[in-house]
């Protein structure tokens, strides 16, 4: 049930303030957003994860389990996120752009912190609530990078993801 309603606020977000009939020019950042999940869903997940969601008592009755919350959250969140977060990203004031960034930095982590509350999403390997606001400030800088210059956002999020690998001391054993 309340993958259900976060579907609907995200849906209702993106019509509201989303450029949804342009989605084609925020395409190619989309994709970019949800390659970083599937490879995170893909290597960690299973065998060394940092996080994991909880389906709520309503949604386990349907039998969804982490991977058919994560894969709702990749096909409704992440192009909502994307669209509207890119129509509405500030052009030229860089802090007007830092503000912006923090704004969704903030919203996400209180995404979060509700999910934490309801215990929708368990911690693993060390990752916690300060861990991942800091990838919501890398993920969301690296997304209005991406829009503009898309070489220099896939260096950072290679540097930042051999970061994370390093810093959690994830085994080589998730290549399978």
């Amino acid at each position: 049930m309340t993958n259900a309603i976060y579907t609907f606020i995200w849906l209702f977000a993106l019509w509201k303030w989303g450029d949804w009939k342009n989605w084609h020019k925020y395409y190619p950042t989309l994709l970019f957003f949800m390659i970083g999940d599937f490879l995170y869903l893909y290597l960690l997940s299973d065998h060394y994860p940092m996080w994991k969601y909880n389906p709520s008592d309503g949604d386990g009755k349907l039998g969804l389990t982490n991977t058919h919350i994560t894969l709702s959250i990749m096909l409704i969140k992440y192009p909502a996120t994307t669209i509207i977060f890119l129509t509405h990203f500030p052009e030229h004031k860089f802090l007007k752009q830092v503000l912006y960034i923090a704004f969704w930095v903030i919203l996400y982590s209180f995404n979060e912190l509700m999910d934490l509350y309801f215990h929708l999403i368990k911690y693993y390997n060390g990752w916690n609530l300060i861990w991942s606001i800091l990838f919501n400030v890398v993920m969301f800088t690296s997304l209005a990078i991406h829009h503009r210059k898309p070489p220099f956002a896939w260096v950072i999020s290679i540097i930042f993801i051999l970061f994370l690998w390093h810093q959690f001391d994830v085994p080589p054993t998730v290549f399978r």
